[in-house]
Parts: structure tokens; sequence; C-alpha cells
């Protein structure tokens, strides 16, 4: 079958300005990811091993996000981590990634009885048998915890978890970074289409959205949650920062850390193998993403406040007091490629450097 449908990415679009009587500062961010949980701001931390440990998960805390403890570790440390969070932070919000099976069930009962308040069932792909029984089974043992699934991009996959009763859903097959699933196994989705199909889907179910991956500036989470998200999860945008896992790398006295996808070999020899559905112990992985090297950003704290800041601004210029307004008031408009360089820098040399802005 040939499909004729065409499907657009955050540098495809922009949003329309509206009229406005809401000031950047007077913007509400709280937003849901259950019925049972509400966060201060629509950012949640990926769970990779590059992105997010204890610090992490902490910063996000603080700063009244939601931090995904990674699975790249054993139950016994990462249920350790919950409970080091917690004590440091009593009230703070921990979430952490489980996978599928036996191991993913053994695993989501020892971060439940260390206090973790999110399990993420973390798959490359959500539309499937390993994960339907699984959150059926979380679902039954654990009814009080929320439930994080995925990753999908179909209103079909959207349906079918809503019907298991999952508290949220992760958009994004592909578009990260560090991701090269597209590339090797051709498979994917353009990350606005996406999620403007899987929130048509979910209309009048209890299941909120997070948008997961593909964003490089404050203005692609803008555009993520005004095409019907209620969060975002982001891996490159708070890697390479203080509370980032790792130690600092000195190339010609420029600090840099390492980032990589889960789907990189290292990474998939160290744990993540069944992420991707491939066994652990094999003798040869088939990637499906990449290792290199970010800028050393300092502070997380920094690096949220640009975000925020300019999801405000964006907020700002909709008009839209609260979350819920940004999705009600955006109207998109395609752009070509001229009007995407137009969007950029342009005509300039030798720019000063920018905090929320990437200078290539």
């Amino acid at each position: 079958m040939i499909a004729t449908e065409e499907a657009l990415t955050f540098d495809d679009v922009l949003l329309i300005p509206q009229y406005s009587e809401i000031l950047p500062s007077e913007v509400c961010l709280k937003t849901a990811i259950s019925k049972t949980l509400i966060l201060d701001i629509p950012i949640l931390s990926a769970a990779m091993d590059s992105v997010t440990e204890t610090d992490m998960a902490i910063a996000l805390a603080q700063e009244g996000g939601l931090g995904i403890l990674h699975k790249n570790m054993s139950e016994i440390e990462q249920s350790s981590s919950v409970r080091k969070i917690k004590e440091n932070l009593s009230d703070a919000l921990v979430g952490a990634a489980i996978g599928t099976g036996l191991q993913g069930i053994s695993r989501a009962t020892n971060l439940v009885e260390a206090g973790v308040d999110v399990l993420v069932i973390d798959t490359a792909h959500g539309h499937s048998k390993a994960v339907f029984q699984t959150a059926l089974e979380i679902k039954s043992l654990f009814p009080q915890i929320t439930l994080i699934v995925g990753n999908i991009v179909t209103a079909e996959a959207a349906l079918f978890l809503a019907e298991i009763g999952v508290d949220a859903v992760k958009v994004g097959i592909g578009p990260g970074s560090i991701c090269t699933t597209r590339i090797v196994s051709g498979v994917g989705y353009p990350q606005i289409t996406a999620i403007i199909n899987v929130a048509k889907a979910l209309k009048g179910f209890p299941v909120t959205i997070i948008a997961d991956g593909g964003m490089c500036y404050s203005g692609d989470i803008v555009k993520a949650l005004a095409a019907g998200a209620h969060s975002v999860m982001l891996g490159s945008m708070l890697a390479g920062t203080n509370e980032a896992p790792g130690e600092i790398i000195y190339i010609d006295e420029q600090p840099f850390k390492m980032y990589r996808g889960m789907g990189s070999l290292g990474a998939m020899e160290k744990g993540s193998a069944d992420r991707y559905f491939q066994k652990q112990g094999e003798k040869k992985f088939v990637p499906e993403g990449v290792e290199g090297l970010l800028h050393f950003k300092g502070p997380v704290y920094n690096v949220l406040y640009q975000i925020l800041g300019g999801l405000r601004s964006g907020m700002g210029y909709l008009g839209a007091k609260s979350l819920q307004d940004l999705r009600d008031r955006a109207s998109f408009v395609r752009v070509t490629q001229s009007g995407r360089a137009e969007s950029h820098i342009h005509n300039i040399q030798k720019v000063q450097p920018s905090p929320n802005y990437l200078i290539s």
C-alpha cells in the first residue's frame, strides 16, 4: 500500500499569533500526568543513562517537573536512587523506567516498595503484545501508581493503550537527535502530526500525552504542547548539564559531556537492548542510536529557566493563560524551506553566544 498522507514535524510549522491580554509572567504552567498527579511545569527528563539519575531527578522535582530514572542499572540501584531522592526532598515526585515481562514486573515491585510515584513502561514500540500484557499486570498489581507507556505514534496505538487504562502515553518514534530508528528500520512518524493524531484519538479518554523527542528549542516545546501534548520529555536539551550523569571531558580546552541514545551500541551493551526487543547477551546488536558529545551547559536550572521563559513567551503571543488555553487557541501555518531559513538567524557574522539558541 502506498500512502499519500503527508506528515509534519516541528520545523515544518509555526504558530500563528492571536489577540492577547496575557503577559508571559501571568501564565500558569501546571499540567496533569494523571488524575492524581499534577506537575508545576510540563517537563519530564528522559529515562536515558546520560540524562537522568539521582541528581537530575532531584533538580527536576525542585522545579516542579518530573525526572524519570533510566533502567540501565540493577533493580537494587534504581530502587536505592528512588529512596535517596525521597530522603533529599521529601515531597519529590519520582518516576522510573521499567521493561516488559517478568523482569519488568520484578523491577516495578521493588520500585513501588521504594516509594516511586510513576512507572514508565519504556519501549521503542508501545503498540505490542508484550507492552499490553505488562501494562495490564502493572495496573492490576499497583492501581495507585501513575503508569506511563510508550512509545507510540498512531491513533490505533493510543486507543489500544487507553483501553488498558494507562494514565499517559509517550509519543515519538525516531525523532530524537541521537536516534537512528527511522534510518535503520525505515519506521517512524513526523512528530507534530503524530501528536495531533494521538490527541484526536484520545479526546474523551482520561489519558494524557507526553511528547518525547525531536525538540531542540523552547519553541519546539510550545509547538508540541499546542499540538495536543500535556507535557514533554526532554533528552538532549537537559543532557550536558551539571546534573546529567557522566564526567566533564575537555577537548582543546573546551568542556563536553557524553550523550547517547538508549539504542546506541554502548547503551545496549550496558542493558537497554530489551527496549528494542533484542536479547541481552547476543554476540551482536543492531543499534538504533548513536553516542557523541555535547558542550557542557552548567546547572540544569539555567537551561530550564530559558526553556520555561520561551514557553511563557509563546503562550503570551497566543493569549493563553494555561496550557489548555494554548491547545484551544493554537493555529498552525505550514512553512516552506525559505520560511525555515527566515526563522533562524541570517545575514550576520560572528554571532555572540546565546543561552537559548544553538549556533552551529
